[in-house]
């Protein structure tokens, strides 16, 4: 890794369906072995199923509401003072939020065993829509150990 010079942060294309970075993001993550024709199938699948579930409007609210209510606020980082390594609570970055907030999506509905990964998607997504399910709870253990562990706030760096 470079020391120099940061990584300019390109913009992201929007998708073709919706015109969204969003989904293109989700879908560019959803992605494996280069096969982004399957990932989108599975991804715009997975929207429409929500709108069907939760007959509510635009299928990109619901997306943004279901992430708005997966997005951690705080994570924990080691940190090593002395001898010892502590667990110091940070706040996260916008981009970390959405990234880390994808990715527990994915591995979430990877984790449903026994169904299509669009249906496995779709679930997940209304799951944490309703406020409810794994992606949920991985974020508000996320924010307990946050918690617990604010009393080594003052080693934040």
């Amino acid at each position: 890794m470079s020391r120099r010079h940061r990584a300019v942060k390109r913009e992201r294309v929007p998708d073709s369906r919706y015109k969204s970075p969003l989904v293109s993001h989700l879908i560019n993550m959803v992605m494996e072995r280069g096969k982004k024709t399957v990932a989108e199938k599975i991804v715009y699948t997975a929207i429409e199923r929500v709108s069907e579930k939760l007959e509510k409007g635009d299928p990109i609210e619901l997306l943004l509401g279901a992430l708005e209510n997966i997005r951690p606020k705080l994570e924990v980082k080691s940190r090593r003072v002395g001898g010892a390594t502590y667990q110091v609570p940070v706040e996260v970055s916008f981009d970390r939020q959405q990234t880390l907030a994808y990715r527990w999506l994915i591995e979430a509905a990877a984790a449903r065993k026994g169904m299509p990964m669009s249906e496995a998607l779709a679930a997940e997504l209304v799951d944490a829509y309703n406020n409810t399910g794994n992606v949920v709870k991985k974020r508000e253990d996320v924010h307990k150990m946050a918690q617990s562990n604010r009393a080594f706030a003052h080693l934040r760096w």
